[in-house]
């Protein structure tokens, strides 16, 4: 069994190639390149899991391509539905690893919550995941499985990168994961309903405003360098202004703008104060503000902010003219925030 494991592991997993990738891959079979587009279209579009489901190749080919390549495909290990309609789904890889993805129905969308990285080396204190460490990156092929799944049997209009992990340390997998996204012969999603969140790595900021086109979202969190280092570690390494500057950067197209995410913490970050700083921050930046309640878990030394609190915030906010949301809790009664699945998973497995 562990040779068949290691001889599966050295097939070149068609997921894990972008268009440019696969046309390569192909022409190195001395195949015509339009062939890449019609893998594409089953792989992303036709939800193929075998070869012998893209029937309009031929047999010759198909069994060239499975002496090469394979396939990989996601079945969800446990899926949590909440009464809101949210779904958390936890998914179980070949290595034994485990990582989330949630998908949020509203009227007009359904947003899918995807992870990159198992784990996170971030450290931010109000994350539960920063407390599994950071494990591994995701392979660009275990990024998009994620999605296949979820549309095999769900409508997905939107895509985030905001589960488990920080997306622009595993740039490698993730980028060649948002061409597929966003390729027509892929999963054909608009680049406006795919947003790439970070805790704030300023040299990767640039790199993904380079390579592809995304929507960006910013967890800031705070108003000072001594709120963010308490909160996120990555604040020392840089700090809100050398932050703050690479927004400015950030190549966005017309009418775009990019997301502040501010997780709100009593006693901490909630304040006026903290609104009239965050105001001066962000003037002249093309930015709408999410507002997240802090979700409380065990073992955390922070609490949830009051909700006079949260008023105050988003109503000194609108008065200065931005763009502001207070996000809604959703999927409470299924631990929908990042991490809890897995952590309660891992909880039962060792009772």
């Amino acid at each position: 069994m562990k040779g068949f494991f290691i001889h599966i592991m050295e097939l070149v997993d068609l997921k894990d190639l972008s268009l440019e990738s696969l046309e390569a891959f192909l022409l190195g079979l001395g195949k015509e390149k339009y062939r890449a587009k019609q893998i594409f279209k089953w792989l992303y579009q036709r939800g193929a899991t075998t070869f012998d489901d893209m029937t309009d190749l031929s047999k010759d080919f198909r069994r060239e391509l499975s002496l090469k390549s394979r396939i990989s495909s996601f079945v969800p290990d446990t899926v949590e539905i909440s009464k809101d309609g949210t779904k958390k789904y936890l998914f179980v890889l070949e290595d034994g690893s485990s990582i989330e993805s949630v998908l949020i129905p509203e009227e007009d969308r359904a947003t899918l919550c995807v992870s990159t990285q198992v784990g996170c080396a971030m450290g931010c204190r109000f994350c539960l995941t920063g407390t599994f460490n950071l494990k591994r990156n995701l392979r660009c092929s275990e990024i998009v499985n994620q999605f296949c799944a979820v549309q095999r049997t769900d409508r997905i209009t939107n895509v985030v990168l905001m589960g488990m992990g920080e997306p622009l340390a595993n740039l490698d997998n993730v980028i060649p994961a948002l061409k597929i996204m966003t390729c027509p012969d892929g999963f054909q999603i608009s680049s406006r309903r795919v947003t790439v969140s970070t805790s704030g790595l300023v040299p990767e900021i640039e790199k993904l405003g380079s390579a592809v086109t995304v929507n960006l979202a910013v967890s800031l969190n705070a108003t000072t360098d001594e709120q963010r280092d308490l909160l996120m570690p990555v604040n020392r390494a840089y700090p809100i202004a050398k932050l703050i500057a690479a927004c400015r950067k950030f190549p966005l197209p017309n009418r775009r703008m990019i997301t502040i995410e501010y997780v709100l913490v009593r006693g901490v970050n909630d304040s006026i104060e903290d609104a009239k700083r965050l105001v001066k921050l962000l003037k002249g930046i093309p930015v709408k503000v999410n507002l997240i309640r802090f979700n409380e878990y065990a073992g955390c030394e922070f609490k949830s902010p009051e909700q006079a609190a949260i008023d105050r915030f988003h109503s000194y906010l609108l008065e200065k003219n931005l763009t502001v949301i207070t996000r809604a809790s959703r999927g409470a009664d299924i631990s929908a925030a990042c991490g809890q699945l897995r952590a309660r998973m891992e909880k039962d497995d060792t009772n």
